[in-house]
C-alpha cells in the first residue's frame, strides 16, 4: 500500500523510521518518566485545588442551609467544624409539607453546638395563614438562635403585583407571630426583577454562584451571601448549600431575640 503523491513511500519504511524514534534507549525512559512525573503533579494539584473551600482561605463567618435532601447528617463531624459557625434548616414548604428531616437535625445540631435558625419555602398561592400555622408548627421560638428565614424562589404564575401583595402579607405575618423581621432569601436576578427597594427594611441572604460577590441592582447592602449549591463537607454526603456573611456584617445579626 502507497501513499498518495508524487514521491511515495512504502509503509515498511514508515514503519522503520517510527520503530526508531522509539527504540527504548536510557534517553528516552527519562524524557518519559520526566513527562509522567510532570502531569501527575499537574493533576495532583488541581485536586488539592478542588477540594480547598472558601472558608479553608479567607476570615469571613461561614454556615450552611441543608434539608431532607442531604439525607442522614453526621453532627458530630459539623460540630467539631470551627469554620462552620451557624445551620440554617428546612423546616416547611408551602401548605403542608414538612421535611422529614428537620427534627432530628434540630436537635442534633444543637446537641453538636451550632447555632440554628429555620427555613420556610413559600409559595404564593397558598394561603398565608395556612402556611404561617404550617411554619409555626415546626419553627417553634424556644428552638431557634438565628431568625426564621424565608426562602422565596419563584411567582408561581402570580403576576408581579399580586406576588408582591402575596408575598408582604406574609412577612408581616411572620413578623407579627415572631415577633421580629424574618430573614429572606432569594437569588440574584430573582431580586433584580421582582423586590428593587421593596425589602430595604429586612436582612438578606441572596445567592449567586460565582466568584465574585453579588451586587443587586438597587444597590442595597447584602447581609448574607449563599456562594454554593455544591459545597462540601465532613459530616455530610454530597454537596450542600454554603454562604457566608458581607463585608462586616456578624452573626449577632440575625440571633432570635427571645422575649
Amino acid at each position: 500500500m502507497y501513499l498518495s503523491g508524487s514521491h511515495q513511500c512504502p509503509i515498511e519504511l514508515k514503519k522503520n523510521v517510527i520503530y526508531f524514534a522509539l527504540r527504548p534507549t536510557s534517553s528516552n525512559f527519562a524524557a518519559m518518566n520526566r513527562i509522567i512525573i510532570t502531569l501527575y503533579t499537574l493533576i495532583l494539584a488541581a485536586a488539592v485545588h478542588a477540594q480547598t473551600e472558601c472558608e479553608d482561605s479567607c476570615s469571613h463567618i461561614h454556615g450552611i442551609d441543608l434539608s431532607h435532601y442531604q439525607g442522614n447528617v453526621f453532627w458530630e463531624a459539623i460540630g467539631e467544624n470551627a469554620k462552620m459557625a451557624y445551620v440554617y434548616l428546612k423546616a416547611t414548604e408551602g401548605g403542608d409539607n414538612i421535611d422529614d428531616k428537620y427534627r432530628r437535625n434540630i436537635d442534633l445540631a444543637h446537641q453538636n453546638g451550632l447555632k440554628v435558625g429555620s427555613y420556610h419555602f413559600y409559595r404564593a398561592r397558598i394561603p398565608q395563614e395556612i402556611q404561617l400555622r404550617n411554619f409555626m408548627a415546626q419553627c417553634r421560638p424556644e428552638d431557634q438562635d438565628l431568625i426564621p428565614m424565608i426562602d422565596i424562589e419563584t411567582r408561581s404564575g402570580l403576576s408581579q403585583e399580586e406576588f408582591r401583595d402575596s408575598v408582604f402579607k406574609f412577612l408581616k405575618l411572620v413578623e407579627k407571630a415572631y415577633r421580629q423581621k424574618p430573614l429572606i432569601y432569594t437569588g440574584a436576578n430573582f431580586y433584580d426583577h421582582n423586590f428593587q427597594h421593596l425589602l430595604d427594611d429586612y436582612k438578606i441572604m441572596i445567592a449567586q454562584y460565582t466568584k465574585r460577590e453579588p451586587v443587586l441592582q438597587d444597590g442595597r447592602d447584602i447581609t448574607l451571601w449563599q456562594y454554593t449549591a455544591k459545597g462540601r463537607i465532613n459530616g455530610i454526603n454530597g454537596h450542600v448549600d454554603k454562604s457566608r456573611f458581607m463585608g462586616d456584617h456578624r452573626l449577632r445579626e440575625i440571633r432570635f431575640r427571645h422575649r
